[in-house]
């Protein structure tokens, strides 16, 4: 899975090793003219309103006001300006700033916000329950993609992501159902995540068969049975196999009243604190352990860390039954948290989502973690705005999150790159 770009001419005149990279000046560059057109073709001559707070928090913040066509406009011209200082310093050689591709990101999002609300019947939009769902629609994207750092950190390709949350999710409904506990439905949900695991570390590091195929196959296997048991047994009998009790909501006192953010971040499931611990502890672990000195060894160099002591194999398979683990919890929250019931392919790609956010995260858990972030708010806004009735057609709405995570990929993955023994299967000898 690892891709890299690839390399410029060198301009003449310019400093050694320097390299014309014109991805990213062009991207930005198609993106700010689409936008002085956007604008100049309809631009709303509504003010947009943001409401920062909900008006029962104790501290209720005033609404932001914007000018639709200032804004716009300020947006549009701004965006081309950061596109045409990325061309010049490409011309000259020199790399486009980080800063540079953080503060075009920003005036985008602002300049389709405002479009969008602006020319919406209702000009008005929550940023609190915007930011709000987008953390909880991020949460399965988060688990899922720290699978695949595990995996991927080791050496194994985890393309059956979608899997290990689909499976997560049917054992949680399945379990919590019968035994009337949320807390056995979670468990479950890892058992299944294991169970998808299992067959994955198998077959491509035992028997060597291509990672890749292993995983779409799984995919594929996961909601075909799946899909059956729901057909022939959830759905003649919901009451008993399809009936989960949701998890409770914990408030952490104080953490839970600071304004915006409060609520959003302290108001959580059982599944949404484990989702940061989950990161914490996968990044702690990989970056200052010995466990993920040795893991990223692994996944790197194999037949070095072989030779140091290290057994590979049997590392692998250990990490890739933890990644399934992870990717279980994480599917426990479609059945636990976000409705009370499977539904079949409930989880409708959102592996494959989190397989890109762990791209764009540069297989870091940190990373990984703002990429998802950043997909979970496309996909509430999509939800959003249809709820405002904006001009644009709703068909283009459901294609946002995915249009998202191609730019993210396509505009960074270049300059990614995976471990170097991913995707590779190790013999001894």
């Amino acid at each position: 899975m690892s891709t890299s770009a690839t390399a410029a001419p060198v301009r003449e005149g310019a400093a050694p090793g320097a390299v014309r990279n014109w991805k990213n000046p062009i991207l930005l560059s198609v993106l700010a003219l689409l936008a002085l057109l956007g604008f100049a073709l309809g631009a709303p001559a509504n003010d947009v309103t943001f409401r920062l707070s909900d008006p029962g928090d104790a501290l209720v913040l005033p609404d932001l006001v914007l000018s639709a066509p200032v804004i716009g406009w300020f947006t549009a011209l701004g965006m081309l300006a950061l596109a045409v200082f990325a061309v010049v310093r490409t011309r000259r050689g020199e790399p486009v700033p980080r800063w540079l591709l953080a503060a075009f990101a920003v005036l985008f999002l602002l300049g389709f916000l405002t479009w969008v609300v602006g020319s919406a019947r209702t000009p008005n939009v929550a940023l609190y329950g915007l930011l709000a769902g987008s953390v909880t629609l991020a949460v399965p994207l988060i688990f899922g993609s720290l699978s695949g750092v595990l995996c991927e950190r080791s050496g194994v390709v985890n393309i059956a992501i979608e899997g290990q949350l689909l499976f997560g999710a049917f054992a949680a409904a399945v379990a919590a159902s019968l035994s009337g506990s949320a807390i056995v439905g979670l468990i479950a949900a890892a058992v299944a995540g294991v169970m998808v695991s299992l067959v994955l570390a198998v077959f491509s590091i035992r028997y060597l068969v291509n990672q890749v195929i292993v995983g779409v196959v799984l995919n594929v296997l996961v909601s075909g049975l799946t899909g059956f048991l729901f057909s022939a047994v959830l759905s003649e009998d919901s009451e008993t196999w399809n009936s989960p009790p949701q998890l409770p909501v914990l408030s952490i006192p104080g953490l839970s009243e600071i304004p915006i953010l409060g609520a959003i971040l302290f108001e959580q499931t059982i599944v949404g604190y484990l989702m940061y611990v989950a990161v914490a502890a996968v990044y702690v672990a990989l970056y200052h352990s010995r466990w993920g000195l040795r893991t990223r060894a692994v996944g790197e160099h194999p037949k070095a860390a072989d030779t140091l002591g290290v057994n590979v194999n049997r590392l692998r398979f250990t990490n890739v039954l933890l990644a399934g683990v992870v990717a279980g919890v994480g599917g426990s929250f479609f059945t636990l948290v976000l409705v009370s019931g499977f539904g079949r392919d409930m989880t409708a790609g959102q592996g494959y989502i989190a397989l890109a956010a762990l791209i764009f995260g540069r297989w870091n858990p940190i990373g990984a973690f703002f990429a998802a972030l950043l997909f979970g708010f496309a996909t509430n806004l999509t939800n959003v705005l249809s709820l405002l009735g904006t001009p644009v057609p709703d068909q283009f709405l459901r294609m946002l999150p995915y249009v998202v995570t191609i730019f993210a990929v396509a505009g960074l993955v270049g300059r990614s790159r995976a471990p170097g023994a991913s995707g590779i299967p190790y013999t001894k000898g």
